[in-house]
């Protein structure tokens, strides 16, 4: 079985890959396909968005088609940025939208945040699978680490007592939203494949 992942993130499809791979499922990336598709995310949740993306690339091309929206929400900022995670103040580079999230979070109170992650798979019958994941932590005081990417170093777990940009890809696999998700989403794709 052949699906596309909504994305142009190797990292993403080698996540992906691991996973579903273990079900006999082949996952290709979309520009692997040929397709440029950048579809408009006007959804008002990361389900909404992850349906909009995984549509899109299913309709153009004829195979199941997985998208995951992903973002950092934040407490003392009413859950934001959220759904705009990567689009945060108009910045469109990781250390200017971190900065501006420490910026915006000095002399907060409470500091606890969670990253989500909606996957959603589009088949081309009609039918969607949907999966969601957390990871808990708080934000930090001030970046640390050197790996990951986006809010990966202020985003500082507690029960490990470092940061995402701390961890090994291993480390982060195994407590991350979208390790949680992927995990979920293969459980219902297992029982999807067996009764379909």
């Amino acid at each position: 079985m052949k699906f596309v992942l909504a994305s142009h993130n190797r990292g993403k499809l080698a996540e992906m890959r691991k996973i579903l791979g273990e079900m006999g499922v082949e996952v290709v990336l979309q520009s692997d396909m040929g397709l440029a598709l950048e579809p408009e995310e006007t959804g008002t949740t990361f389900a909404e968005n992850a349906l909009i993306k995984a549509k899109a690339v299913m309709e153009a091309s004829g195979l199941p088609a997985i998208a995951d929206d992903s973002g950092l929400c934040v407490d003392y900022l009413g859950g934001g940025p959220g759904i705009y995670s990567a689009r945060y103040g108009g910045l469109d580079d990781d250390k200017a939208r971190y900065t501006l999230l420490l910026n915006n979070m000095r002399g907060a109170t409470t500091r606890a945040a969670h990253f989500h992650t909606s996957i959603v798979c589009a088949f081309p019958d009609g039918d969607v699978l949907e999966a969601e994941g957390d990871c808990h932590g708080t934000i930090a005081f001030a970046p640390m680490g050197e790996s990951g990417f986006g809010y990966d170093p202020v985003f500082f777990v507690p029960s490990l007592r470092k940061t995402f940009a701390q961890l090994t890809p291993e480390e982060k696999n195994a407590i991350s939203h979208r390790g949680n998700a992927l995990r979920a989403f293969a459980d219902k794709l297992k029982e999807y494949m067996e009764n379909n």
